[in-house]
């Protein structure tokens, strides 16, 4: 798993003892529990910006960032997009489709 993890050093490697009870309550019939564990800490992890979306990816193995955004969805962790996020991609957005516009009339003059 680390090899994803260019200079990383040697794993650690965590062991957490819970009453058999609660555990049953915590991890789901079926899941790993390794594997459950592993994720919910680095879903905390990501929600706390100790770890980036990259990060989170390679660590739990996710293929693309379109499967990291539905496997967050799922945990209810919502993509953090401000207004000034939104400004700000209107501000790089506008002068393309400006562009894209007088594309269009020129084309539709020359037909």
């Amino acid at each position: 798993m680390l090899d994803c993890f260019p200079g990383a050093r040697d794993p650690v490697e965590i062991t957490v003892i819970i009453p058999d009870e609660l555990a049953r309550q915590i991890i789901p019939e079926g899941l790993d529990p390794s594997r459950q564990a592993l994720e919910d800490i680095a879903v905390e992890a990501y929600r706390a910006h100790r770890l980036t979306g990259s990060q989170l990816r390679r660590l739990l193995s996710i293929p693309s960032r379109y499967e990291l955004d539905a496997f967050l969805k799922k945990r209810g962790v919502w993509l953090e997009y401000t207004v000034e996020d939104f400004r700000r991609e209107g501000e790089i957005t506008a002068p393309l489709l400006a562009e894209r516009g007088e594309d269009g009339e020129q084309r539709q003059r020359s037909r």
